[in-house]
C-alpha cells in the first residue's frame, strides 16, 4: 500500500516545478504524510479517552485539521470534488496553515511535547510544491494511507528509511544522511542499550541509530507487549537524545522518530561542535553514545577553540565531544574513517592517545569500500567505554567474496559472524588482538594490519609459463625479420 503510493506521489513531484530533487521529494512528501499521520494518532487518542470516560481536546483546531482542509469527506467517503484546490489550495496552505502550524513552538508548554515538535517542523518547512493541482492529487493519494494499526505504523516507518535511503543515494548531501541499517543494526546489538540508559546522537542525521536503538529495547524483554507503563514512558521521554546543524536532517530526523513511536524526540537544532567541551557538565552527559559523524567537513577556527586537540577535521572534532558526553561506564559506537587509525598529524596522534587513556577501545570493526554509497572512503567503527585505559584492542576484518555498491548492498547476515565472534572476542583467520602495550608511543599506531592473512602470490603452471615464453619468442624473431628487411 504505502510502496506505490510513494512512487505515485514522488512522479507528481517530479512534474511540479519547485521540486527538483529527491531531497525535496522527501521533504515535501515529509510534511504531508506527517499531518495525515497526526490525524489519525489524534482519532486514535479520542478513541482512547472515550473508552475510558474522558474528554479529549485536540492539538489541531477544527479549521486546520486534515479532514477539514485536506479531505473533507462526502457521505460515501470520498474526498468532497468542493475541497479546495488550484491556487485557493497552495494559498491556504502558504498564508494559513503554515503560520498557524509555527505558533505552537511558542505556545507549546514545554519542549517535550508534540505540540512543540509541530512548532518546531513548521518553522524549518516550507511549501515548495507550486501547484495547487498537484498538491490536491498528492493529498488524494496520502488520504488513502492509514496509520491506526501498529503493523501499519511499522510499515510507513520502514518505507519512510527507504525514501531517506533514496535520498541518501540521490547525492552527496542526502548521504551525509544516511548510513546503511544493517551496519547500525549491528552496532546496536554490540553496545546493547537497555532501559533506563539514555542514549545520544550529537549527529543525529535522520535519527536512524535512534530510531534502531527504540526497536532494540522495545524488544528488550521479549515483546513489546512485555513492557510496563513505565518502561514505555521512559523510551518515549527520558531515552533518546540528539542535536542536528543542518535544517533537513533535523526535519526529517524528527519525523523519523515520530513515525517511529517517539511522539516528542528531545532533538535539538544546534551545531553540536559550537559547545565548548569544558562547559560540559556531569548532568549533561549519557549512558550510550551511537552515531556517525560527518567526516571530511573543516570546521573554522573559532569552533577549533572549545576543543582541546584542534584539528579542521569535522570527525575528529566530533570524536572528542563524544568522548566527553559519556559517563563513567558508558559506552559508544562510532562509526569513523579508517585513516583515524594511522594518521600521523599531532592532532590524530593525540586523538588517540585520550582515547586509549580515557577509553576501554576494546572492539575496532574493519569494514570494506562500498559500505556508505558514494562516499568513496573506507570507514571503521570504534567500540569503546569510558572510564578504564585500554589495555588490548580486538580487531575484526570484514572480507567478502563480493563488491559492495548500490545493487549490493551490506546485509545484517554480512555482519552475523562479527556479532558472534565478539561476545568472547576470539581469534580467527579475520579477527586479532592487538596489545596497547606494544603500540609505538610516538604514534599510538592503531592500523587495523590482520597478522592471520597472509599473502598469498598466485603461482602460475609451469605450462602458461612456457607458452608465454613460446609467444614472446616468435614476437621478437618477427620483430628482427621486419627490421632486416628494412636494411
Amino acid at each position: 500500500m504505502f510502496e506505490q503510493t510513494f512512487k505515485n506521489i514522488d512522479d507528481i513531484l517530479h512534474k511540479d516545478a519547485g521540486c527538483s530533487s529527491e531531497l525535496d521529494y522527501v521533504e515535501q512528501t515529509s510534511w504531508l504524510l506527517f499531518l495525515k499521520y497526526l490525524d489519525d494518532l489524534e482519532k486514535d487518542k479520542a478513541t482512547a479517552a472515550l473508552l475510558t470516560g474522558k474528554s479529549y481536546n485536540t492539538i489541531i483546531a477544527p479549521e486546520y485539521q486534515w479532514n477539514t482542509w485536506a479531505a473533507p469527506k462526502l457521505d460515501s467517503g470520498k474526498i468532497d470534488h468542493n475541497a479546495l484546490g488550484g491556487d485557493d489550495l497552495k494559498d491556504f496552505v502558504d498564508i494559513k496553515l503554515f503560520p498557524y502550524l509555527k505558533k505552537f513552538k511558542h505556545s507549546a508548554e514545554s519542549p517535550d511535547t508534540i505540540e512543540y515538535k509541530i512548532g518546531e517542523i513548521f518553522s524549518e518547512l516550507k511549501n515548495k510544491i507550486q501547484s495547487g493541482y498537484n498538491m490536491r492529487e498528492i493529498i488524494s493519494r496520502i488520504d488513502e494511507l492509514r496509520f491506526r494499526t501498529h503493523s501499519e505504523k511499522h510499515e510507513m516507518s520502514h518505507l519512510y528509511e527507504s525514501k531517506i535511503q533514496n535520498m541518501g543515494n540521490a547525492g552527496r548531501n542526502g548521504g551525509e544522511y544516511y548510513t546503511p541499517r544493517p551496519l547500525i543494526r549491528t552496532i546496536v546489538k554490540v553496545v546493547d542499550p537497555k532501559i533506563g540508559e539514555t542514549v545520544y546522537d550529537g549527529a543525529v542525521g535522520s535519527a536512524g541509530f535512534l530510531c534502531e536503538a527504540f526497536v532494540h529495547m522495545q524488544h528488550s524483554k521479549g515483546k513489546t507487549e512485555n513492557l510496563t507503563t513505565k518502561d514505555i514512558e521512559t523510551l518515549q521521554k527520558r531515552t533518546f537524545y540528539g542535536k542536528e546543524k543542518k535544517s533537513l536532517a533535523y526535519i526529517i530526523g524528527t519525523m523519523n522518530l515520530i513515525f517511529h513511536g517517539i511522539e516528542a524526540p528531545n532533538i535539538v537544532h544546534t551545531n553540536t561542535l559550537a559547545e565548548n567541551l569544558a562547559d560540559i557538565q556531569e548532568r549533561d552527559r549519557y549512558d550510550v553514545v551511537l552515531t556517525n559523524p560527518p567526516f571530511g567537513g573543516k570546521e573554522r577556527g573559532e569552533v577549533q577553540q572549545n576543543f582541546p586537540i584542534k584539528t579542521g577535521e569535522t570527525a575528529f572534532l566530533f570524536l572528542q565531544h563524544f568522548i566527553k558526553m559519556l559517563r563513567a561506564g558508558g559506552r559508544a559506537g562510532i562509526v569513523i574513517k579508517n585513516t583515524f587509525l594511522s594518521n600521523t598529524d599531532n592532532a590524530s596522534v593525540s586523538l588517540r592517545k585520550l582515547l586509549l587513556e580515557s577509553c576501554n577501545l576494546h572492539t575496532v570493526l574493519d569494514l570494506p569500500g562500498g559500505v556508505f554509497t558514494g562516499a568513496g572512503v573506507k570507514t571503521v567503527v570504534l567500540f569503546f567505554e569510558k572510564g578504564a585505559p585500554t589495555r588490548k584492542v580486538w580487531y575484526y576484518q570484514l572480507n567478502l567474496d563480493r563488491n559492495l555498491g548500490k545493487t549490493n548492498a551490506l546485509s545484517e547476515n554480512d555482519l552475523a559472524g562479527f556479532v558472534a565472534l565478539q561476545k568472547t572476542k576470539a581469534e580467527t583467520e579475520n579477527s586479532w588482538s592487538v596489545s596497547v602495550a606494544d603500540l609505538a608511543e610516538a604514534t599510538y599506531d592503531l592500523s587495523a594490519k590482520n597478522p592471520n592473512k597472509k599473502e598469498e602470490t598466485a603461482l602460475r603452471q609451469p605450462i602458461e609459463i612456457l607458452e608465454e615464453m613460446k609467444a614472446l619468442d616468435e614476437e621478437s624473431a618477427e620483430i628482427l625479420n621486419s627490421i632486416l628487411e628494412l636494411l
